[in-house]
């Protein structure tokens, strides 16, 4: 008798703090959620947020915003309706914590990810720089751009305060990765304003087997080997140099991948000129072009 009396106690007991447990903790409201509230008062330390719950949900000031802030008031008014994230669950007094700069992230992150898509570029503050490049701001994200991607690679110190045009490498919101290329981006513009047929100077910049580099007006296009004389290339190394002022025709772009063709056999009069004499070919390549241009949609629609 005395020991059913206690069990049916203990399994009272049980139910009834399984209830009250049930009661403290609003389900409602958990982690990782975004809900809908309003700023109900202030404190120096953060704002009290109305969002339905049992308990007023609290705002930390440092989570108001990515970019910092003096006043809450300015960006949070009182009574205005604002979506907030639920960075951590109920407290023992039902209290949940919020964050506006949470949620200003994911939003950013996946912005950036859409621009990245697209290949889309967009303006960069510098904001430190170290021997591997600089530190940028990027809609309040830091990101950072490798010295081998900027266009001005001098004096990164100089750099620091000044906006660039980058565009995006490398994205990871689950670590915070983001890096960018300042010089893709500048050659992306330069290529939008380049087409088939144009005649371009530039200097070279790299000699490969299978072709030469030249960089010209903040871009680099290639001049593959077969692209240099209507002769046999024996030898590229022996018919350029690296600094070498070098004109030559566009005959192919692919503004996807920054891929720009070039030509200086399509300006030849002869089979071999190149090879021979290519200070007049570069000399004349002006009045040239026309007749190389016509020759190049020509076979372009054949």
């Amino acid at each position: 008798m005395e020991s059913n009396v206690s069990s049916a106690a203990k399994s009272s007991f049980s139910m009834e703090d399984f209830e009250a447990a049930l009661e403290q903790h609003d389900y409602e409201f958990q982690k990782g959620q975004v809900v809908v509230g309003k700023v109900f008062n202030y404190e120096s330390s953060g704002a009290y947020v109305d969002i339905g719950a049992k308990s007023l949900a609290f705002l930390p000031a440092e989570e108001a915003s990515l970019r910092g802030i003096s006043d809450l008031a300015s960006i949070l008014p009182l009574g205005e309706e604002r979506e907030f994230l639920i960075i951590r669950e109920q407290n023992g007094d039902g209290q949940v914590t919020l964050s506006l700069r949470e949620l200003e992230l994911k939003q950013v992150w996946h912005h950036l990810a859409e621009l990245r898509d697209i290949n889309q570029s967009l303006s960069v503050r510098v904001t430190g720089s170290n021997k591997g490049g600089v530190t940028v701001n990027v809609q309040g994200i830091r990101g950072f751009i490798p010295r081998s991607h900027l266009v001005d690679r001098g004096d990164l110190e100089a750099l620091k305060g000044t906006t660039l045009t980058a565009t995006i490498l490398e994205l990871n919101s689950d670590i915070g990765k983001l890096v960018l290329s300042n010089r893709l981006a500048t050659s992306s513009v330069a290529i939008s304003q380049l087409e088939i047929g144009q005649l371009v100077t530039g200097k070279v910049t790299g000699i490969k087997p299978f072709g030469v580099f030249v960089e010209f007006d903040g871009t680099t296009g290639l001049i593959p080997i077969a692209q240099v004389s209507k002769s046999f290339v024996q030898s590229l190394a022996e018919q350029f140099q690296v600094g070498q002022t070098v004109t030559a025709m566009i005959i192919a772009i692919d503004e996807g991948k920054g891929r720009i063709s070039l030509s200086t056999r399509i300006l030849e009069a002869y089979p071999g000129e190149m090879l021979e004499n290519p200070a007049e070919v570069m000399s004349t390549a002006e009045s040239r072009q026309g007749r190389a241009k016509k020759a190049l949609l020509g076979e372009g629609s054949s």
